[in-house]
């Protein structure tokens, strides 16, 4: 399946801005062969803690644009939306996948950023999400949620290719880049990691946005400035890299 990330920058909370933004990229990884577009986190508001002002509902604007789009190119989009259901004290950080199909899935950031206060404003998820598109399983993540091995671990067994979405300081680039490659090597499958660029309430995102494979081999990978990635992801180099050197069967957590 061929992949793409968007590497963009993000207008603040101000999501109509940044729908016109995006169309025009969306169309661009569709001309590609793009089958999957995975958007920054928060990617039509910036990571903005005024929850009870940005929240929307479930089937709000952000989420209509997404299947929207699906539809209108015929392939799956994936971003985070700053979203409260019908009944919850306090929105999710939810990362929507959409399908071409009118298909939509689900998955609330399970980590809080607490040192941003996030824990303050948005509610933690409990469950993870893994969805299969075109063959490819794929486990859905959040930015912060790169920090614990254990989550990755638990969901590696059924996981073809994670997804991470995020808006990771650019103070912090290193730690981002490192992570994104520990995930892909110890649990021997791809690792999408899609940042946003550009500043937003005065943090400064650079970026590094990677796909790596099984191996830990990066794909494609860029820094600074708004681009499209694009990669091809195979279960069955994941399947080759389980076989020949089988780190799950020793692991004992």
């Amino acid at each position: 399946m061929r992949v793409a990330a968007l590497q963009s920058d993000i207008v603040w909370e101000d999501p109509e801005a940044n729908f016109r933004r995006l169309t025009p990229w969306i169309a661009s990884a569709a001309g590609a062969g793009a089958r999957l577009l995975v958007l920054p986190e928060m990617f039509s508001c910036g990571f903005s803690m005024a929850a009870e002002r940005i929240a929307e509902p479930e089937g709000g604007p952000s989420a209509s644009f997404l299947l929207a789009e699906a539809r209108r190119h015929g392939l799956w989009i994936a971003g985070s939306i700053p979203e409260r259901p019908s009944g919850a004290p306090r929105p999710f950080n939810t990362l929507v996948l959409a399908g071409p199909g009118g298909e939509i899935h689900r998955y609330r950031k399970i980590h809080p950023f607490s040192h941003a206060g996030e824990d303050r404003h948005y509610g933690a998820g409990e469950r993870h999400v893994t969805v299969s598109v075109e063959g490819v399983r794929l486990t859905l993540f959040v930015c912060y949620d790169l920090r614990f091995a254990d989550e990755f671990w638990a969901t590696a067994a059924a996981t073809d290719c994670y997804l991470v979405v995020a808006n990771w300081p650019e103070k912090r680039r290193r730690h981002w880049t490192s992570l994104l490659l520990a995930r892909a090597i110890e649990n021997q499958a791809y690792v999408v990691g899609v940042n946003r660029v550009g500043t937003g309430d005065d943090l400064v995102y650079a970026g590094d946005s990677r796909i790596v494979d099984p191996w830990g081999e990066e794909l494609a990978g860029a820094a600074g400035q708004e681009t499209l990635l694009l990669a091809n992801v195979d279960p069955a180099r994941v399947a080759e890299a389980r076989q020949a050197f089988p780190v799950m069967r020793d692991r004992r957590t």
